[in-house]
């Protein structure tokens, strides 16, 4: 991951950290084989809210991204979804994980990945959050999110069972895929059991041989859901350390005008 220094090539900046949203850009770049410099935000300090990244993004979220456009100036970029369709579409000449602009499956492939920025990482992350980092347990929020969440994966599953390749839409892995990834991987954190969708579970495990993916999900740290999922005492200490810093971020940004 070494950033280029060629007045014509890209000058990619990746600011971001180990969450769902965050490696679904580590890994699109790992799987266009772009070259990158990450600059890691500690979400836990709040140092996205600080004055030089709120220039990069201005709603003071991760991840985020700069280059050098076509006219030589940088530009900025933030929204996961965003991202990934500026980078298929200025750096994706193959179709590697994209296709033509419009094609039926170019517009397939944003159907869902609107699914997932609209749907699945919304409804799921207020899944974790009710269950992992809610001061105090409220089961209607827990139940509400949680069967959403597992409503989305059923549809989810049900795509991927008429699958021919195994992947979302047509013959190949793309962004759409990526962006559910790193929230379906970690589907236990919200009280979903993936074993529930064969063919997602399926699925779930062809990403993650994808060399790509297991390349781009370590950034900016070792993504480690899996090891989690298996360890109930490192998942509860890793719930409370969560909660505390989620808790004083609501509370930073309720005293803000």
């Amino acid at each position: 991951m070494a950033s280029s220094t060629s007045t014509s090539g890209p000058d990619i900046h990746l600011y971001t950290t180990q969450t769902p949203n965050g490696i679904k850009i580590s890994i699109t770049l790992e799987e266009l084989g772009l070259p990158y410099t990450v600059h890691k935000i500690d979400i836990s300090k709040n140092t996205q809210k600080e004055p030089w990244f709120l220039e990069i993004n201005p709603n003071g979220r991760i991840p985020a991204l700069t280059d050098r456009f076509t006219d030589g100036e940088t530009i900025r970029l933030f929204e996961s979804g965003s991202i990934q369709q500026y980078l298929v579409e200025r750096y994706d000449t193959e179709h590697r994980i994209s296709y033509p602009r419009g094609t039926r499956e170019y517009w397939e492939v944003n159907n869902w990945l609107f699914f997932l920025n609209a749907g699945v990482g919304p409804m799921q992350g207020q899944a974790n959050h009710f269950n992992r980092y809610a001061p105090e347990r409220i089961e209607y929020g827990v139940n509400r999110y949680v069967n959403e969440t597992r409503r989305l994966y059923g549809v989810l599953n049900t795509q991927l069972e008429k699958s021919t390749s195994g992947y979302l839409v047509g013959d190949r892995c793309t962004i759409a895929d990526i962006a559910h990834w790193g929230w379906v991987t970690g589907a236990f954190w919200s009280g979903v059991n993936i074993d529930e969708f064969p063919a997602l579970k399926a699925w779930d495990e062809r990403m993650l041989q994808r060399p790509g993916v297991e390349k781009g999900r370590h950034v900016p740290d070792p993504h480690r859901m899996k090891e989690l999922s298996k360890d109930p005492a490192k998942m509860k200490e890793h719930a409370e350390k969560s909660r505390a810093w989620v808790q004083q971020g609501m509370k930073a940004d309720a005293t803000k005008k």
